[in-house]
Parts: C-alpha cells; structure tokens; sequence
C-alpha cells in the first residue's frame, strides 16, 4: 500500500485489498494459519466486491445496504489480521498495519453510511 492516504475510498479499499492478498502470500502455510488466511481472503475480497455494488446502486437504501456489509467486512478482517500477527510474530509488524488501516476503512464507511442515512 502506498504510504500517503488514498483519498478516494473505492480506491482505498481496493489497495487494502491487494494488500492483505499479498500478506498472506507470505505467511507460513500452517493448519491454523490456512483456516485464517481463507476467511481474511474472504472477508477482504468482500468488502471490494461490495464497495464496487455499492457504487453502482440506484437507490439510496441499497447504497446503504452495500456499505453496512463493507463496515461488516471490514471488521472481520480486522479480527482476523489480529489473530495472523498474534500466531505470527515475524509478520506482526505488518498485519498489525493492516488492521489499522481496516480500522480506519471501517470508520470511513461508517461516516458515509450515516451521512446517507441522513440527507
């Protein structure tokens, strides 16, 4: 991820995602790590999947609906980037990067999903 602020978040979250595909390329192929490394895959490529529908809503509602499985999403793969730098300390440094930076995605997409709830 580049390392100013994407301001764009379709942007942003797209970057998120390459980046947490290519951490995992990079963890130990352990029984415990591939159960986590395919629910983060999961939860990551989802939140991409569903910022790209989101964007191509046409009613306010099924914006907001998009954007609340985004915020979802991105928490769980939060949770999940905790438990990878947890079980892996050689990789802590980044995966602890990358759920601060889902944590700030995760905030982001709650000030619009309110400031759409509330227009």
């Amino acid at each position: 991820m580049k390392d100013e602020k994407v301001r764009d978040i379709h942007e942003r979250i797209y970057q998120f995602v390459i980046a947490v595909l290519k951490y995992i390329r990079k963890l130990p192929k352990t029984p415990e790590n591939l159960i986590i490394i395919g629910q983060l895959a999961r939860s990551a490529t989802s939140m991409g999947a569903n910022d790209q529908e989101a964007d191509g809503t046409h009613t306010k509602r099924d914006f907001i609906s998009k954007y609340t499985i985004v915020r979802k999403e991105t928490k769980e793969s939060a949770y999940w980037l905790r438990a990878l730098s947890d079980l892996n300390p050689n990789f802590a440094e980044e995966g602890l990067r990358l759920m601060g930076e889902a944590i700030e995605i995760a905030k982001i997409v709650s000030t619009i999903i309110y400031k759409t709830s509330n227009k």
